[in-house]
């Protein structure tokens, strides 16, 4: 079922949302991005005249009630945005009367859903190792059965709109899907969105395609690089994944970060993209600092003569012209994971170069998607959200999908 063709009146909607916000020590929040990003959907199934329950997690409590991860801590922030007052229930698994008792255009926002290990449905207090671990599983599955089963009592419809966590199998991403026929499952408008931006890229390619990868480790990212060799036109490596390239090749790097169980790894990749015509651009020069910190002394020195003391914080100058240069005039371009420690201010140039040239190139017809946590800060850094065609919520569900991954959370609903 799509969402737009669906009729809200009168019936009870439980949504899955990603509410997982940054707070403060005082429980404020200081990025509501992922509030604001599933809106549309909430509004559209009071507007309609449904009822709506809303249930999120919020970090990693482990099974256990943790005050400090309380989703009762931004019942007012979601209040203000949806524009009724939300009703709380302090706890997700003995709701049924506060979801019974709502009426339509009346919302109920349910406590941290990873509060019950029945949600992640991994057995607590186990190690792996353990004989009796398999029957651990065995039992917490059946358990994470009837937990969504009673989420799944309080509504007529589910709607996912989680894309952040869409690549978890979790009671309340995909597990919950198997107690809706077709016509009552749906994804939200977000997730409809984060599945278009990802088709975008990965099938309805217009070229050149530019991927530009981030992050400090090749290891984290090998699924993808690998993927993205059978797509691209042109992949750019960025960050402390520079290190590791220029280690394999026998270079000298300081106390840059490197991983040096993956040089071949990363000779590999080079063999590939080779292999599939795929020019790859690495950074050939980088800003250095003797310290890793924002006021540390830096120079600038090819990214494989780095003195020892010294570590890459960010890209030189004639990387960033490199870079620039590989982005000018791509029609498709995906950007995960910056070019140096942009979280310093005094080593954002390679970030920001990059960002530039995504805005520029998109301004020219490119479409641009951005995702992952550290590119999205980037962009929201530099000023630049307006000017890329798509910024997604999902940091891991981006990076699977991207891989070919087959997401739970989505199959669930579409089958």
């Amino acid at each position: 079922m799509k969402i737009n063709d669906y009729k809200f009146a009168g019936k009870k909607a439980i949504v899955r949302v990603d509410f997982n916000v940054p707070l403060d020590e005082n429980g404020k929040i200081t990025d509501d991005t992922r509030i604001r990003g599933a809106m549309p959907t909430l509004k559209k199934i009071l507007d309609e005249g449904g009822a709506l329950i809303i249930m999120s997690h919020m970090g990693k409590p482990k099974g256990k009630v943790n005050p400090k991860l309380s989703l009762s801590q931004i019942v007012d922030a979601v209040s203000e945005k949806l524009g009724v007052p939300v009703q709380f229930a302090p706890d997700c698994a003995k709701a049924a009367d506060q979801a019974a008792a709502l009426k339509p255009g009346e919302a109920l926002l349910l406590e941290n859903l990873r509060y019950y290990p029945e949600e992640e449905g991994k057995p607590v207090g186990i190690d792996k190792e353990d004989p009796a671990y398999a029957d651990a599983k065995k039992a917490m599955k059946a358990s994470q059965k009837e937990f969504a089963k009673t989420l799944a009592s309080y509504a007529d419809c589910y709607v996912n709109d989680a894309f952040g966590t869409a690549h978890r199998a979790h009671a309340s991403t995909a597990v919950i899907a198997d107690y809706f026929d077709a016509d009552n499952k749906m994804l939200g408008l977000l997730m409809e969105k984060e599945v278009t931006a990802v088709d975008n890229v990965l099938s309805n390619i217009k070229r050149p395609f530019v991927a530009i990868m981030g992050g400090s480790k090749v290891s984290s990212k090998i699924g993808i690089i690998e993927n993205l060799l059978g797509k691209v036109d042109k992949l750019i490596l960025c960050g402390g994944m520079t290190y590791t390239f220029a280690k394999a090749h026998g270079g000298e790097i300081g106390n840059s970060i490197v991983e040096l169980d993956k040089l071949d790894v990363a000779l590999g990749v080079e063999e590939l993209a080779k292999k599939n015509g795929v020019e790859l651009v690495l950074g050939t020069d980088s800003v250095i600092a003797d310290n890793f910190s924002n006021d540390a002394n830096q120079k600038v020195c090819p990214s494989n003569a780095i003195p020892e003391g010294w570590e890459g914080l960010d890209a030189g100058p004639e990387t960033r012209e490199k870079f620039k240069a590989a982005i000018k005039g791509a029609k498709t371009i995906l950007w995960n994971g910056p070019a140096g420690v942009f979280e310093f201010d005094n080593f954002t140039a390679g970030s920001r170069a990059v960002g530039e040239a995504v805005a520029e190139a998109t301004a020219e017809g490119a479409f641009s998607l951005v995702g992952g946590g550290d590119s999205v800060a980037c962009v929201h850094k530099f000023g630049l959200e307006d000017k890329v065609s798509y910024i997604s919520t999902g940091g891991g569900a981006l990076l699977e999908a991207i891989e070919g991954k087959v997401l739970p959370g989505i199959a669930a609903v579409q089958g």
